[in-house]
């Protein structure tokens, strides 16, 4: 085919999405913002150990390097000139910790996942070193209280337990870095010289960097004991990092010097992708967790009520940083996972709405997914899953119904401590996230909140963000993110179906079964090796 038979579309933009239980590539027209193309594959999760969760980098890269070459194929297949791809945006899972060898280009350990648990008695001798064993005590500086969940006890970890990571770091050949530093890295010349960077969405998950001052803290890395020097640079979230090669095995000659030039967290990314730039906006992503942010513009608020305090963006070397009150629950799309992988019940996730919808009730029974504990509002790492008020009538369908109303109750939850924490109620919910394909879902949680769920008909908002940050960056400059020039996004609504008083009836319900699992593990109980 001719090169002049192509389609001719103007600017594109790809975006790299690697998630917890998959990786993407989507391709953007960065005039009119609609998805032209993508490709996704699913990656490994491994549980070595009870409540141990990795993942192989080098399995990670192979997945989004598959899903690049795919998404090309497709867009020759449509006939659109690849060469158009002028910028690509990075988004990712957030604390997830790798570290590896700058020399041979080698991971040094599997990743240690975000859900992972493995650090509780890390966090526990590190608490005996706080005055009053106080969680929250480094809150003002990270906006994060200690928990399994940061990747700083996750390094430290590394550090405590793999001798090889030890060798590496007193030989100076270690790097560390979340996700987006691993693959950025590989992607931009890797051993061979590659940029070792983060953004500050991700450098703020670590609980090594201050919030305030945009710079790795000291005094934190000492507290932990991390050398600093394996840290990577801290840029803001849209600016021209390096130059990537992209399928250079395609026929079509190499896609080489595409500047990669947007990187958010995930749920950053999803903020961006819902465009809420305004103080008061806010989303909740529906993925392997929930994730629900709201923007407080350029100043940092302080929860009183178990949320974080996170960077939200920083579009630009010199444009400012913004905010956002987070609350992040653990388990979302894993309990849909876990009764297809681990009960059975179901063969495919899409069943699960379908076994819902056939009873339409729990029928009194509740599911409280704490795999890992329980995270925002309660930070309970002591909790386990549990499923309550079980009767002989209850049946597979009602474990199902329970396993969507829980994704529900625990977004209520935090959306409750969010409207305490910034005193105005929302009055709709902005939705995203592959769970929100789900209807039986959308409408029950919009019956649980007793507000409107509005859910964008492009539902890739996750990846729509980082595209969003890597065209609008200096030196890029495709993207134009001036209020007046944003695409009108369409959308669908779920409104309240149910009387108030019996939603609040179910959610005391919920709260009630939320207690029944607390404290039931020790870190004392003996090991099975």
């Amino acid at each position: 085919m001719a090169a002049s038979d192509r389609m001719v579309l103007g600017p594109l933009v790809g975006s790299i999405d690697q998630g917890t239980s998959s990786s993407r590539f989507l391709v953007f027209n960065a005039k009119t913002a609609e998805l032209l193309s993508h490709h996704q594959v699913e990656i490994q999760q491994k549980f070595p150990k009870e409540g141990w969760v990795e993942q192989d980098p080098k399995e990670i890269l192979k997945s989004v390097h598959e899903c690049v070459e795919r998404t090309c194929e497709k867009l020759q297949q449509l006939n659109i000139d690849i060469t158009n791809i002028k910028a690509i945006g990075v988004s990712n899972q957030r604390e997830t910790t790798v570290v590896w060898d700058k020399t041979t280009g080698e991971p040094l350990y599997n990743a240690i996942v975000w859900l992972d648990l493995r650090t509780q008695s890390t966090v526990e001798r590190l608490l005996k070193r706080i005055p009053g064993k106080n969680k929250a005590y480094f809150k003002f500086r990270t906006g994060l209280p200690l928990s399994t969940y940061f990747s700083a006890v996750k390094l430290r970890w590394l550090l405590d337990n793999v001798e090889e990571i030890r060798q590496a770091v007193d030989d100076g050949r270690a790097m560390f870095g979340t996700i987006d530093s691993w693959l950025i890295w590989v992607c931009i010349c890797g051993k061979n010289g590659g940029v070792h960077c983060t953004d500050v969405t991700n450098a703020s998950r670590t609980m090594l960097f201050n919030i305030h001052s945009l710079e790795w803290d000291p005094e934190l890395c000492q507290f932990f004991d991390i050398p600093m020097e394996i840290l990577p640079k801290v840029r803001s979230s849209s600016e021209i990092y390096g130059l990537m090669k992209i399928c250079p095995s395609l026929k079509s000659g190499a896609l080489t010097g595409v500047p990669i030039s947007g990187c958010l967290g995930d749920q950053s990314a999803a903020l961006v992708g819902q465009m809420c730039f305004q103080d008061g906006q806010a989303k909740n992503t529906y993925g392997t967790g929930c994730f629900l942010l709201c923007n407080t513009g350029q100043k940092s608020v302080f929860s009183e009520h178990g949320l974080l305090t996170t960077i939200a963006y920083k579009l630009g070397r010199d444009k400012p940083v913004c905010y956002a009150l987070e609350g992040s629950v653990a388990i979302a799309g894993a309990v849909v996972r876990w009764l297809r992988d681990n009960l059975g019940i179901v063969k495919t996730s899409q069943e699960v709405e379908k076994l819902a919808a056939e009873v339409g009730t729990s029928y009194g029974c509740y599911f409280v997914p704490a795999f890992s504990g329980l995270y925002a509002p309660y930070w309970e790492p002591s909790a386990r899953g549990i499923i309550c008020g079980l009767t002989q009538f209850t049946n597979k369908n009602h474990i199902a119904f329970a396993a969507l109303e829980a994704v529900c109750f625990q977004t209520r939850e935090i959306l409750d401590a969010i409207n305490k924490d910034c005193g105005i109620p929302l009055n709709q919910l902005q939705v995203d996230g592959g769970m929100t394909n789900n209807k039986v879902l959308m409408q029950l949680q919009s019956d649980i909140l007793c507000i409107p769920v509005v859910k964008p008909s492009m539902p890739e908002t996750t990846a729509l963000g980082a595209a969003m940050a890597a065209g609008a960056a200096e030196g890029v400059g495709i993207w134009s993110l001036n209020p007046g020039d944003l695409t009108a996004v369409t959308c669908e609504r779920f409104e309240p179906q149910i009387n108030p008083e019996e939603s609040e009836y179910r959610y005391a319900r919920w709260k009630k079964a939320v207690l029944k699992s607390m404290g039931w593990e020790t870190s004392e109980a003996p090991s099975n090796g």
